[in-house]
């Protein structure tokens, strides 16, 4: 028996992300393509979710900000996500400083403890 599917029909991995990597300073003229970069990816998986792989940006700067928040919001309008990957510290305080989060690879989410992570008990608290 064949595993190819007959002629036609295309098997779509719903639950593997596509990665979009960002190399290089970020310029506002590749804003517009890089949104439609992340509608496509999104639209050709199904999975939701577009990582981009930030680890090659070098310092962050506006347009670099500039670029992520719009990349996410066409995310959020095709119905999916952005989740960064290797993103360096500076660009975190940057864009926690504009006041946008993003979802890292690696991280736990903030709901959840991480595993191995003890909430700590201070002398005389009850007892749960």
């Amino acid at each position: 028996m064949s595993s190819v599917p007959p002629a036609g029909l295309l098997t779509v991995d719903h639950t593997t992300p596509a990665v979009l990597v960002l190399p290089g300073p970020v310029t506002r003229d590749q804003v517009p393509g890089l949104c439609d970069d992340v509608r496509v990816r999104l639209a050709a998986t199904g999975a939701g979710v577009v990582v981009c792989d930030v680890a090659d940006l070098g310092p962050p700067g506006l347009a670099t900000v500039d670029a992520l928040a719009r990349m996410q919001l066409a995310a959020r309008r095709a119905g999916g996500r952005v989740r960064l990957r290797a993103p360096a510290p500076p660009l975190l305080l940057l864009l926690d400083l504009v006041g946008l989060r993003f979802e890292v690879e690696g991280e736990a989410e903030e709901r959840e403890p991480a595993l191995g992570v003890q909430e700590a008990v201070e002398p005389g608290d009850a007892a749960v």
